[in-house]
């Protein structure tokens, strides 16, 4: 396995590293409003908080150092900074990674921009508001609501907990830094691997347009193991670039090209420098996986050869940190022990992970099924919120080679008349070609478990307990595609006007064997020893990779999380059943 060459821990975008940052994680000043007052008052100019609270950790958290766990509709935080005095000639970007759900910024008093949207990430220029050298006021306010038309996964809309549905998240629950840059500089970079041809393709957009690019060019550097493989130089005529590098080199070994697989993630790594007249003015670091994902038939191909797919369903909840992984050892923990389990990939469910965890998914080569959190109810504002998060999503994931699928719907939350409601049809068509405009790539599902519309593999859930039972549901391919499907849901595999166009089937949820001492939620019988778990598990497993047609499941879950008990592990990362026994049920 190679490595990035510029790996910085804790670094929170690990596909464009940039050295000159700092993290503004940490001690933050806070304070509730719930009768949102705090604009008219001008609590942006200055706050007088009544507490502390520790960014990224939400005030529901303990780690927040609040642990309050009921609904607060209106939320701010301030922080004083200081920007360097040597900072005159730069651009000060200000990114946050991830706030729940509606964030005002303000510097100094200045407002600066609005962000909507839980998940996604998203950045403020402030150079014009900031005072090089001296102390600066920066003050956020978050709105949140327990509206159902705005994209909250798994986050409750209820005072408590139920079925299947936790504490809810509201604020800034991933990293906050700063970034110094040039005037110009690399903005974005989409890189796009073409196995086929021997080479990737690379489009830039530089940021802070209005000065001339008269005399810029664009060096894109690329290495594998520390290795030239190419280098290229180009001309900078407007603020698009196109490049295509060919990777085809000795240097990766005697096949010239090294591609990316779960059990080879090889990497090739990618230096970035913008330069001006010849002279550097920014410089990027990244990386990319060469590898193809298509449909032929009905297999989901990976570099030209069918893959089967062996996923568990992980939604990414620590007990003190909720949706905010507590560090980035413990993303890596949760991605060795799923490969130590004998699973090749995850389906992260209803959440988009912190990019850290993707970066490692990408170095240890763990497929990954890119899910989008569901909205609850249908209507003019959840089609433009989700929209409008789903590209931004797709835009900001789109380089890392472990993501093989996106996942925009799961069993018809939000879209609950997609059977035979059109315009909900309509949106999940817009939503899979939309998807495929900007990735042409990836493998889109639409509308996970059942109901589906255009998807291009067929994916169905089904919590049979019974191996035989399982198995016998779905011998029949025929019929099974005509009919109705899981017996505890009464679904059909299509929508009304939809049908089965020879595309691969996955069992995309399965199992949730509830296993605990104590009370708790889980699917079907809770078992009451390991023996009983194993013995479940490999009935209903090995049902599953007796039907030859199917190529792959999901089984749910990794952990256990919050009133939810169907977990392999605790929900503080404690096997639950011997880890040996599971992997040789799943290599079997």
């Amino acid at each position: 396995m190679s490595s990035s060459h510029k790996y910085i821990k804790d670094y929170p975008r690990p596909q464009l590293v940039r050295e000159d940052w700092d993290n503004l994680n940490g001690a933050w000043d806070f304070r509730f409003d719930d009768a949102q007052e705090g604009e008219r008052g001008k609590w942006f100019d200055r706050l007088e908080a009544d507490r502390k609270i520790t960014v990224p950790f939400t005030y529901e958290t303990k780690a927040s150092g609040i642990e309050d766990e009921s609904f607060h509709p209106c939320v701010w935080y301030e922080r004083i900074v200081t920007v360097p005095a040597d900072k005159s000639d730069k651009r000060i970007l200000l990114h946050f990674q991830a706030v729940d759900y509606s964030a005002t910024l303000w510097v100094n008093g200045s407002k600066i921009g609005t962000h909507e949207g839980g998940y996604s990430a998203f950045s403020f220029d402030i150079t014009e508001a900031v005072k090089l050298g001296e102390e600066n006021r920066l003050t956020l306010r978050v709105l949140d609501s327990d509206s159902c038309t705005q994209p909250r996964g798994k986050q409750r809309w209820a005072k408590d907990n139920f079925g299947c549905w936790y504490v809810q998240t509201t604020g800034i629950w991933q990293t906050v830094w700063m970034e110094y840059v040039n005037p110009v500089h690399i903005g974005r970079v989409k890189i796009t691997p073409e196995l086929e041809r021997g080479s990737a393709n690379f489009g830039y957009e530089l940021g802070n347009l209005g000065h001339s690019l008269d005399g810029y060019t664009l060096q894109t550097i690329i290495r594998f193991d520390g290795k030239l493989i190419r280098s290229t130089e180009t001309s900078v005529e407007r603020a698009v670039v196109t490049v295509d590098a060919s990777v085809v080199n000795e240097a990766a070994g005697e096949w010239k090209i090294k591609p990316w697989h779960p059990n080879h993630p090889n990497l090739y790594d990618v230096e970035i420098v913008l330069k001006h007249n010849g002279q550097p003015v920014d410089k990027v670091y990244s990386y990319f996986g060469m590898r193809s994902i298509r449909i032929v038939g009905d297999q989901i191909m990976l570099n030209h050869t069918p893959i089967y797919q062996r996923l568990l369903l992980d939604q990414g909840y620590w007990s003190d940190t909720h949706l905010t992984p507590p560090s980035e050892e413990a993303l890596l923990e949760d991605i060795e022990q799923t490969i130590a389990l004998g699973f090749n990939g995850v389906r992260k469910h209803q959440k988009l992970e912190d990019p850290r965890y993707l970066y490692w998914c990408d170095r240890k080569g763990l497929l990954v099924w890119s899910e989008m959190p569901s909205t609850y109810e249908f209507g003019d504002d959840a089609v433009e919120r989700f929209t409008n998060e789903w590209m931004s999503i797709v835009r900001q994931h789109y380089n890392h080679p472990s993501i093989v699928a996106w996942v925009p719907f799961n069993e018809s939350w939000g879209i609950t008349d997609i059977f035979t409601d059109r315009k909900q049809q309509q949106f999940t068509e817009s939503i899979y070609h939309l998807t495929k405009a900007f990735d042409q790539m990836r493998p889109v599902i639409v509308n996970d478990g059942w109901e589906h519309t255009v998807s291009d593999i067929l994916t169905l859930h089904d919590y049979e307990e019974v191996g035989a039972f399982l198995e016998e549901r779905y011998r029949d391919k025929d019929a099974l595609l005509g009919n109705q499907i899981a017996h505890n849901t009464h679904r059909f595999p299509f929508a009304l006007g939809y049908g089965y166009r020879g595309q691969p089937v996955i069992i995309s949820e399965y199992g949730g064997i509830a296993f605990k001492t104590e009370e708790g939620w889980g699917y079907g019988n809770q078992v009451r020893n390991e023996e009983e778990f194993l013995k479940r598990y490999e009935g209903i497993t090995q049902a599953i990779k007796n039907l030859p047609y199917v190529c792959g499941f999901c089984y749910t879950q990794i952990t256990d999380v919050q009133q939810e008990v169907n977990g392999l592990l605790t929900e503080d990362r404690k096997p639950k059943v011997n880890v040996e026994s599971i992997r040789s049920i799943n290599l079997a």
